[in-house]
């Protein structure tokens, strides 16, 4: 079907795989620990333009189908790098939209397996990072994801508010503001010339603890899955 077909359908854990994978021959000493911040923010960037740049391959694959749509995503609506939560919430509805368009009947928090979306993204987070280096310089968070059940709440995903699908309820789109704030302080390198200390008032927050880099990547993990997802149930109602 063609290589944005292709690359909307491939997996984003493929590069923690890949990453996980180049640092196995990396011992376990304490030397190694300058490496931390080093490498998960550069797969952290990785994941964050591979969500981007998938993100526009569907709204690309829409509009080639649904010329009212191209009008609607490229005119009079157009996004930006598709990059915020808001963008992503857009680009989700839009999907559902167009799956209603060949079956009405279609509710996303009634056809799609929340429970398996769920436990597949965190369970493959633990298992990618338990006998990692990755996760031995950074233990207490990694701890912190293993133990918290309240990591993605199932109730906060595929969800509806008002009578609107909406991608996160509040508590999900709190965490993932933390995740694009990260992403914006990497991508514009401001880390490297601003001081970076979290305040006081950062850390009593009780979503500062969510602000790490296990809780990130299963998030851009489940958004992944969610949009997989939905783009096979698009193509297989609109093939036939």
């Amino acid at each position: 079907m063609g290589k944005h077909h292709d690359f909307i359908l491939s997996p984003i854990s493929n590069i923690l795989k890949e990453v996980i994978s180049a640092n196995s021959g990396i011992g376990f000493g304490i030397e190694t620990y300058p490496l931390s911040e080093y490498i998960m923010q550069a797969v952290f960037l990785k994941m964050t333009g591979f969500q981007e740049q998938k993100m526009k391959c569907i709204c690309w694959e829409l509009a080639t189908d649904d010329y009212e749509y191209r009008y609607k995503r490229y005119t009079l609506n157009p996004l930006g790098e598709c990059s915020s939560y808001r963008e992503k919430n857009f680009i989700y509805t839009d999907l559902i939209d167009l799956i209603k368009k060949y079956e009405q009947s279609f509710t996303p928090h009634m056809h799609l397996n929340k429970d398996n979306i769920h436990d597949d993204t965190v369970s493959e987070i633990k298992e990618l990072f338990s006998t990692s280096i990755l996760s031995s310089w950074s233990e207490n968070t990694f701890s912190d994801f293993i133990n918290d059940r309240n990591v993605i709440p199932k109730d906060q995903f595929i969800a509806q508010n008002q009578g609107k699908n909406i991608l996160f309820q509040s508590t999900l789109t709190e965490r993932y503001e933390l995740l694009y704030h990260h992403r914006n302080r990497c991508a514009h390198n401001t880390l490297s010339y601003q001081e970076n200390l979290p305040t006081l008032t950062m850390i009593s927050q009780p979503n500062y603890r969510y602000d790490t880099y296990f809780v990130r990547f299963s998030l851009l993990l489940l958004i992944d899955k969610i949009f997989i997802e939905l783009y096979k149930k698009y193509k297989a109602t609109n093939s036939d």
